[in-house]
């Protein structure tokens, strides 16, 4: 059984930075790209960023270009979401994901296991 946990969130100011992490438990995580996501009230849930399983290849989406950065620790089997420069539109949920596979997908039907979520919010 594989079992995804996040932490990290908080309330911030606009400017401040976050760092979410994602523990994950079972077998072979290292096999399998990991993905951010995060759903804000009243929308749906959205691809942020993944990583593949190796860490070599990353992907993100464009309106978290050059503030944030998804890293991951095979050893520790953890996954991390550095987000700087926080906007009040980065205010939502943050969930950590489970690719069904090697390679990072940008819709919530390419993953098989979530984690519960972390509250983001960011305050102007």
């Amino acid at each position: 059984q594989v079992q995804l946990v996040e932490s990290g969130g908080g309330l911030v100011q606009a400017g401040d930075s976050l760092r979410l992490s994602c523990s994950a438990s079972g077998r072979d995580f290292s096999r399998y790209a990991m993905a951010w996501f995060r759903q804000a009230p009243g929308k749906e849930r959205e691809f942020v960023a993944g990583i593949t399983w190796t860490g070599g290849t990353t992907d993100y989406t464009d309106s978290v270009k050059g503030r944030f950065t998804i890293s991951r620790d095979n050893t520790k089997n953890r996954v991390y979401l550095q987000m700087n420069s926080l906007k009040p539109d980065d205010t939502a949920v943050y969930y950590c994901a489970r690719s069904r596979g090697s390679l990072i997908r940008t819709t919530t039907p390419g993953y098989d296991y979530w984690g519960q979520g972390t509250q983001v919010t960011v305050s102007s």
